[in-house]
């Protein structure tokens, strides 16, 4: 009786329209905002945690809303990544190495501040998710479009209602 190798099947080439220099510049851009949302998300809970103060009910409350929102947010932008035929970044060092946001401050700052950081770091995810759609354009990548439209719509008006709270 012979005994008969397996080989492992080939991966069938990805042809979905998108050019792999294209493919993998929008997965480039896609880990960045993977990076920025994870980062955002460690730090709004890490404030949540922390907050204290007259305002710790509103603030405690209005950052488990946030951080959750931005938990239910990386699974979708690491699976876009995926379907361009990349791997997602996915560790501390990575994200680090990738975002574009400080790390939450080692001691927790006022709770105004906790407001103010939070803002610039929505601000920061909002470019990071624009400055890619001109990649997303070119190639005709709809839906890395509608993921980043989807996600400029959540930075840009959550760091409205931050910035609101930090209004006299």
């Amino acid at each position: 009786m012979s005994k008969t190798s397996r080989k492992p099947a080939k991966a069938a080439a990805i042809d979905i329209g998108i050019s792999d220099k294209d493919r993998a510049a929008i997965a480039t851009g896609l880990s960045r905002l993977l990076a920025d949302t994870y980062t955002l998300y460690l730090t709004t809970h890490n404030f949540h945690w922390n907050v204290t103060g007259p305002m710790f009910n509103t603030l405690h409350a209005m950052f488990m809303a946030q951080y959750t929102e931005l938990w239910n947010a990386v699974d979708p932008i690491a699976e876009r990544i995926r379907a361009l035929d990349h791997v997602a970044p996915g560790s501390y060092a990575q994200f680090k190495a990738l975002s574009s946001l400080p790390d939450a401050p080692q001691e927790p700052p006022r709770a105004l501040e906790m407001v103010a950081l939070l803002a610039r770091g929505h601000e920061a995810v909002a470019r990071t998710a624009r400055a890619l759609f001109p990649v997303v354009d070119k190639a005709d990548d709809q839906p890395s479009a509608d993921l980043l439209t989807q996600r400029l719509d959540v930075h840009e008006k959550t760091a409205w209602m931050l910035r609101a709270l930090l209004k006299d």
